[in-house]
């Protein structure tokens, strides 16, 4: 017959593995949500279309913090105040180019990109010289108005820290209709598969040379492989706009969705500086 103590550890050593298969299920999921969070950045190109769908990208699977805490991810997320001021009128282009624009720059001059959003300036300083074939397909298409009136769609909020923008769908598939060569893959600020906080860089299809008008903004350090196109690096000012973006979160509460601020560029530019 059990006795009382032996049923109270027999009840207690149940309990216990219950709660080590849960942590396990989490680490699992957390797994699997860094593997789509890294997805943020990737764009698939439509055969034929030039379009843009959400697709699937490889980030750095040797570096994996989520087994030390893995989050809780069945609460449903709060979401509090949105800290954006209201979108100026107007609607996002629907215009797409068959090849890519005639180059336009000066490769040796200095150029700045400003983004004019709902939650502050973007400040971005362009690097022409090392990236010119981006540099100057963001002057061309800011000059067309492509970027006014897009939000920003997807903010990525642990494993990768990033705000992705550049989709007049506002959904991560859309594009230019054309797609830029690869550029700047060896800038000596890519160390250790990490693009560190400041950075701007081309979304991709995860293949070579597949980058459209799809970007993403590094508020802190992100581990990632050297893919995307870096060609600029954000102010103290657009620094400080995407840590009010970063601070509200995102949709989802899983560390991968659209940001609960309402982030909209009112007006990209592209100037020399």
């Amino acid at each position: 017959m059990v006795s009382n103590e032996q049923r109270r550890r027999q009840l207690a050593r149940e309990k216990f593995e219950r709660q080590q298969q849960r942590r396990e299920e989490a680490r699992r999921k957390a797994r699997r949500r860094n593997a789509v969070i890294a997805a943020g950045l990737a764009v698939v190109l439509a055969a034929g279309a030039g379009a843009y769908a959400t697709g699937a990208l490889s980030g750095d699977d040797k570096k994996d913090s989520t087994d030390a805490a893995a989050p809780d991810t069945s609460a449903k997320p709060s979401k509090g105040p949105d800290p954006c001021a209201k979108a100026a009128p107007g609607s996002p282009a629907t215009k797409t180019w068959k090849s890519e624009p005639e180059m336009g720059i000066d490769k040796s001059a200095a150029y700045a990109m400003d983004l004019k959003t709902t939650c502050g300036t973007i400040d971005v300083k362009l690097d022409a010289a090392n990236a010119p074939h981006t540099v100057n397909s963001f002057n061309f298409l800011a000059g067309e108005g492509y970027f006014d009136h897009t939000k920003c769609h997807r903010l990525t909020t642990s494993g990768i820290y990033v705000l992705q923008c550049g989709d007049p769908k506002g959904l991560g598939n859309g594009g230019p209709g054309y797609t830029l060569p690869d550029e700047n893959l060896k800038d000596s600020r890519l160390k250790g598969n990490v693009y560190p906080a400041g950075t701007v860089a081309m979304a991709n299809t995860g293949q070579p040379h597949t980058g459209g008008s799809q970007f993403f903004l590094v508020y802190q350090d992100s581990p990632l492989p050297p893919t995307y196109t870096p060609f600029g690096t954000i102010g103290a000012e657009g620094m400080k706009t995407l840590k009010k973006i970063a601070d509200a979160g995102e949709s989802k509460g899983v560390g991968d969705g659209a940001p609960n601020a309402t982030v909209v560029i009112d007006k990209a530019t592209v100037a020399k500086s």
